[in-house]
């Protein structure tokens, strides 16, 4: 039966629900509702895969929100059946409508890392995502990664119109190498705006911890790959990292001094997993480092007095272009980084020797580091923390505060949004004969004389590099 109230359409019948006969109601907000020994619910935008009908029944396929002591979704099929063939008709034809309403992706490329984390990812790929793509009726294709900037290789040259998304089984550095690609292609424009997922199988897994978050949600696999299925999308901002005619889009973080020590230089001990962090940091603070150099920025508004005023006059002593964008010489083609001119704005400084210098666009540096607990997806700053001085015994009680982002709250530490930020790296303070190492989105984009691995050189110099943001430019599947 076919009712209409105030407007909203509605079937209501009895029909038979895992085999029993119970009344049913699907309404046209997409709730399915029916009564066994109580009222049960379910939310077809927010919990179901896709539906298969043969003969006379119709499979509802389903991934819904565990209720035991175990967090996390389970997959679940209900099997309607209704009691006649006018009315298994209007159900599916139902059914079809809302789903084609949703603008789900239909097919997906999907890169996955072997090589992150504890090397896992193809075992969660085959076990926990390709299960549900293909409960969900998407279609998809698979590219294993066989070395450092294959991700970035295949989005360059990847057939954009064949696909709906781009999915990460892995770390962060598998989305920066797709971000980097993507803005390198001639077509740029476009392909930046191809969605991008992230399911967790790296170290740190800093960007999909965020989006997960964002709709308080866990980060779990299943959480992830259904958040991809549904199809919601949200902008995201895009750093340029800029060192001459060098650089790097970055959409995560950039680190130096301890930060980017205790990511790059743990690496050593991989096997142990995100673990490893946690064990290299005690190292690194019980030796603690600082650093000589200076930080320059565009303050967000409402956070102009931090630091001095500095004279833009400096800056042409610099390997480093500050100009407005249309002077600055183009290259033959992609994303030349955002059209920005900094003429008439006050730039403010602040001088070392610092701890840390840490740059964030999103809240999680990985799934226990609350890193900016104020940093939003698409609000066009990047979130500023400096840490200067600070005893071994507050550093380590600061240490313990990252995983709610209360360490941002310390008087150590200065916690500021910026528009654009000039980075002039120097030498350590204990020896000046030893550089440091700059470190974003787990890339390392410089490394100093003396420095963990500094033979294998890096994608610039040890220098002063800028940073300016691009508000929303890429966009991420989104729970919400």
């Amino acid at each position: 039966m076919e009712l209409r109230e105030e407007g909203t359409v509605t079937i209501s019948e009895t029909m038979r629900i895992d085999g029993k006969l119970t009344p049913a109601t699907l309404s046209s907000d997409g709730k399915l509702r029916w009564t066994e020994s109580r009222d049960c619910c379910l939310d077809l935008e927010k919990e179901v895969l896709s539906f298969t009908t043969n003969d006379s029944k119709i499979t509802i396929r389903a991934s819904v929100e565990n209720t035991g002591w175990a967090r996390g979704r389970l997959r679940k099929d209900i099997v309607l059946e209704p009691l006649s063939e006018e009315s298994r008709q209007l159900w599916c034809q139902t059914l079809q409508e809302f789903f084609d309403s949703l603008d789900r992706p239909k097919r997906l490329f999907v890169i996955v890392n072997p090589f992150g984390g504890n090397r896992v990812a193809m075992k969660i790929f085959h076990d926990e995502v390709k299960p549900l793509l293909v409960a969900a009726n998407v279609e998809f294709s698979v590219e294993e990664t066989q070395h450092q900037f294959h991700a970035k290789e295949l989005a360059q040259t990847l057939d954009l119109s064949k696909y709906d998304g781009i999915v990460c089984v892995s770390g962060d550095g598998i989305l920066v190498e797709v971000v980097n690609g993507l803005l390198q292609r001639v077509d740029w424009e476009v392909a930046i705006k191809m969605p991008l997922g992230m399911v967790p199988a790296g170290s740190g897994n800093g960007m999909v911890k965020s989006v997960l978050d964002s709709g308080r949600d866990p980060c779990t696999v299943t959480n992830a790959v259904f958040t991809v299925i549904r199809g919601h999308r949200i902008s995201l901002d895009v750093a340029t990292i800029l060192q001459g005619e060098t650089k790097f889009f970055s959409v995560l973080m950039l680190a130096w001094g301890l930060v980017a020590d205790i990511d790059i230089e743990s690496e050593k001990y991989r096997w142990m997993g995100s673990s490893r962090l946690d064990l290299y940091a005690l190292l690194r603070i019980m030796s603690l480092r600082k650093y000589n150099g200076r930080i320059s920025f565009v303050p967000a508004p409402g956070f102009e007095a931090y630091g001095t005023p500095c004279n833009r006059s400096e800056f042409s002593k610099l390997d480093v272009s500050i100009q407005s964008e249309d002077k600055v010489k183009v290259l033959q083609h992609g994303y030349q980084g955002p059209k920005i001119s900094f003429d008439n704005i006050e730039w403010r400084a602040i001088d070392g020797p610092f701890i840390s210098v840490w740059l964030h666009n999103v809240p999680w540096g990985s799934e226990d580091t609350m890193a900016a607990p104020d940093a939003k997806f698409s609000d066009g700053y990047l979130d500023l923390l400096v840490l200067r001085d600070c005893s071994k015994a507050s550093l380590l009680g600061l240490m313990t505060k990252v995983n709610d982002g209360s360490h941002v709250k310390s008087p150590h530490i200065l916690y500021l949004k910026v528009k654009a930020l000039l980075l002039e790296p120097g030498q350590r303070l204990d020896d000046p004969s030893i550089g440091g190492i700059i470190d974003s989105d787990g890339e390392v984009l410089a490394r100093g004389k003396g420095t963990y691995k500094y033979e294998q050189g890096s994608v610039m110099a040890y220098a002063p590099m800028q940073v300016k943001v691009d508000q929303g430019l890429a966009t991420l599947f989104t729970p919400r």
